[in-house]
């Protein structure tokens, strides 16, 4: 009973994480549609969060409103029984809202201030599904909110930073492996709210006129969960050994240092390159604290043995005329989920990411972009905390389409 309770704990980190498994890097539509590619490529209000120091360098002052409706389906086929189960989870609906303005006309300073998702989405497992005592459901949100200044140094180079608040909320439920009178099994759900504080800092470099150099630093923030909420429907005879109350928990959020490259070979095409690397390692020990503690119900310290990852992302632009554009990118992304720590929630795997994109501008002022995201994951894996063992399949489709204002 301890290890169950310990591993719904441990569901709730693994989604509110900056797992590769649920960053998909859905934060602006042009840079989507280049594999999510940007940290030296400055286009738009989403320069915001894809590098605070090259915001300075985007041309006009402008605010752009964006969402990526989210379809994933997994199914997992048990290694003992090839029984196959299916999700068949909601459509999510991450947004991004950007605001770039100048403090002045013809100003080296701009401010800004970026609102976006990395997470929000729903998992539903089929009823009856072979991993119920892993998982039923889990409802995501997140929210962060980012105030940003940038400064343009010279013509060559850029400096900015913003400050990062996360606001976040999560609802887990699964079944307790214990049968009731009317052979019912028991149930658990939890509910918490995290937030946490952090920043976003970056470097743009413009040595010749076709080439730019990014350089940013996302930091690592803790969402600390100080009241969650847990509920536990079981048979009157254990009710006292899960007992309904609340917990504590710090969540380390990796920190992120992406290095771009961008090159305009000609008044056309456009290419950018980002590498990232991802502080996954923070993630080795998991550690919490609940109100009220029984001999099933202890605190706990689990073992994550996260790893530090890259992720490798490129994409190309081509202006077809001079108001529209059309866009290609690729992503290879490693996962740091290690052998034996693989759940429902996160059934990461190394992947592929393809997408493609097009902008079209209205007359003077208006702008409009859509991307297409489309990966497939596969791993098996058996899970040392609840023994799960099998093979998860995952197909991510994702179109978006924003609406941006130049002033």
């Amino acid at each position: 009973m301890i290890k169950f309770f310990t591993s719904i704990i441990l569901s709730i980190v693994a989604v509110i994480g900056y797992s590769q498994g649920y960053q998909v890097n859905l934060q602006g539509q042009v840079q989507q549609g280049m594999g999510g590619a940007g940290t030296a490529c400055m286009q738009d209000a989403a320069s915001l969060f894809f590098n605070p120091g090259g915001a300075s360098f985007v041309n006009s002052t402008a605010v752009d409103i964006g969402v990526t409706p989210t379809i994933a389906r997994s199914a997992y086929m048990d290694a003992n029984t090839n029984q196959v189960s299916r999700t068949n989870s909601p459509v999510s609906t991450p947004f991004t809202v950007y605001g770039l303005f100048s403090v002045k006309d013809s100003s080296k300073l701009k401010l800004g201030l970026a609102i976006y998702t990395p997470f929000g989405s729903t998992v539903q497992w089929e009823d009856g599904w072979t991993g119920r005592f892993a998982l039923t459901r889990l409802q995501l949100r997140a929210i962060f909110f980012q105030p940003t200044v940038s400064y343009k140094i010279n013509n060559k180079l850029g400096i900015g930073a913003g400050f990062v608040y996360a606001d976040g909320k999560v609802n887990l439920q699964k079944d307790i492996p214990v049968i009731d009178a009317n052979g019912n099994y028991a149930h658990a759900e939890l509910e918490g709210k995290a937030n946490g504080y952090g920043f976003n800092a970056g470097i743009y470099f413009k040595p010749i006129e076709k080439l730019s150099i990014g350089l940013t630093y996302r930091s690592q923030i803790n969402m600390k969960v100080n009241s969650g909420d847990a509920v536990f429907t079981v048979p009157t005879a254990l009710e006292a050994n899960f007992p309904d109350g609340s917990f504590k928990s710090s969540l380390p959020l990796p920190n992120v240092t992406t290095l771009g490259l961008a090159y305009q070979f000609n008044s056309k095409l456009d290419v950018a390159l980002d590498v990232n690397y991802v502080g996954w390692k923070a993630y080795d020990t998991l550690s919490f604290d609940y109100e009220t503690n029984t001999t099933s119900l202890v605190d706990t310290k689990s073992a994550r043995m996260y790893k530090n990852t890259f992720a490798f992302r490129a994409g190309a632009q081509y202006k077809i005329k001079e108001n529209f554009f059309a866009r290609l990118g690729l992503a290879y992304c490693m996962t740091p989920v290690q052998n034996g720590y693989v759940t429902p929630e996160t059934p990461d795997a190394n992947r592929i990411n393809y997408t493609a994109g097009i902008g079209y501008t209205i007359g003077k002022h208006f702008v409009l972009n859509a991307s297409f995201y489309f990966t497939h994951l596969k791993r098996t894996d058996t899970n040392l905390e609840t023994n799960l063992s099998g093979t998860f399949k995952t197909n991510v489709i994702a179109p978006g389409l924003s609406i941006g204002y130049k002033f």
